[in-house]
């Protein structure tokens, strides 16, 4: 499912921090191909042999080709060929992929030699189009894979400007390194598999039915909790607490007079003699 919604726009320190991260992705990528060019003229002017820096297959000798191999050019206009995909595929991924970047690069720049070093002929294989093929196929397939609107934003952009890589990953001239194309996009492919949540999506504008559906549930689930509460204190009834007028308070209940019935008093009989007074002797 595609997600095309929208993105909120963004606060003030948002957008500076999204063009803090665009000069800086220029600039990382600035300094490295300038750093490339500047390696190239130093290399001719000493004339050295870049082949020794690059990558011969099935040789043991070569393993450190697999680092310095993307370096070096062998003039000009292979450098001149790499220059522009690098700075397009390196601020694109730097830029939309931040916390994906540092893993992917380095990933598909050692792993872009190692399949070179294991399916390449024997010829010595240099330059950083493995890299670009890399970049390209990883920014590509990311798209394809979050399907959110910048990662579909900047896998549009790849493909239109190096939709031709697909074809330069097959045999096309003698001396084209196909397997080094090959092997970087490889290994751009599994870097996006891999890396494919590393990076959060952006956050998307809600449509209204949206912002209904979450505060309908938000009440709901206020009103199940409401029923497993417990009421407050003020709330709960004291049975034992006597009323509050001073009539019912401290009276008295008046009890009537036990009285024993009149058969139950015993008969007293009186002797005529008692009444007689009493002799002296």
């Amino acid at each position: 499912m595609l997600d095309l919604t929208p993105p909120p726009p963004p606060t003030a320190e948002q957008a500076r921090a999204l063009h803090r991260r665009f000069v800086q992705s220029v600039q990382i990528v600035s300094i490295f191909v300038g750093l490339l060019w500047l390696l190239l003229w130093a290399l001719d002017q000493q004339h050295v042999d870049v082949s020794q820096f690059g990558i011969y297959p099935g040789r043991l000798s070569s393993w450190l080709g697999l680092v310095t191999a993307p370096l070096v050019h062998g003039g000009v206009e292979h450098l001149l060929a790499n220059s522009f995909g690098l700075m397009i595929l390196g601020v694109l991924t730097l830029y939309r992929y931040p916390q994906s970047a540092p893993i992917a690069i380095p990933l598909i720049w050692l792993l872009s030699g190692v399949g070179t070093w294991l399916i390449g002929r024997p010829s010595y294989h240099i330059g950083a189009s493995g890299l670009s093929h890399g970049l390209m196929f990883f920014v590509f397939i990311s798209g394809l894979i979050r399907r959110d609107r910048t990662s579909i934003a900047a896998a549009m952009l790849s493909f239109m400007f190096f939709g031709g890589m697909l074809h330069s990953i097959l045999p096309q001239e003698e001396g084209v390194s196909f397997e080094y194309h090959l092997s970087g996009a490889l290994a751009g492919v599994l870097c996006a598999v891999l890396l494919r949540r590393r990076d959060p999506a952006p956050a998307r504008r809600k449509y209204s039915w949206e912002i209904e559906a979450e505060r309908d549930a938000e009440l709901e689930a206020l009103a199940r909790d409401s029923e497993l509460d417990l009421p407050r204190p003020e709330q709960v009834p004291v049975l034992w607490q006597r009323p509050d007028t001073e009539s019912a308070r401290g009276q008295l209940l008046p009890f009537p007079e036990r009285r024993p019935p009149a058969s139950a008093v015993p008969s007293v009989r009186i002797d005529p003699a008692d009444d007689q007074p009493p002799t002296r002797h």
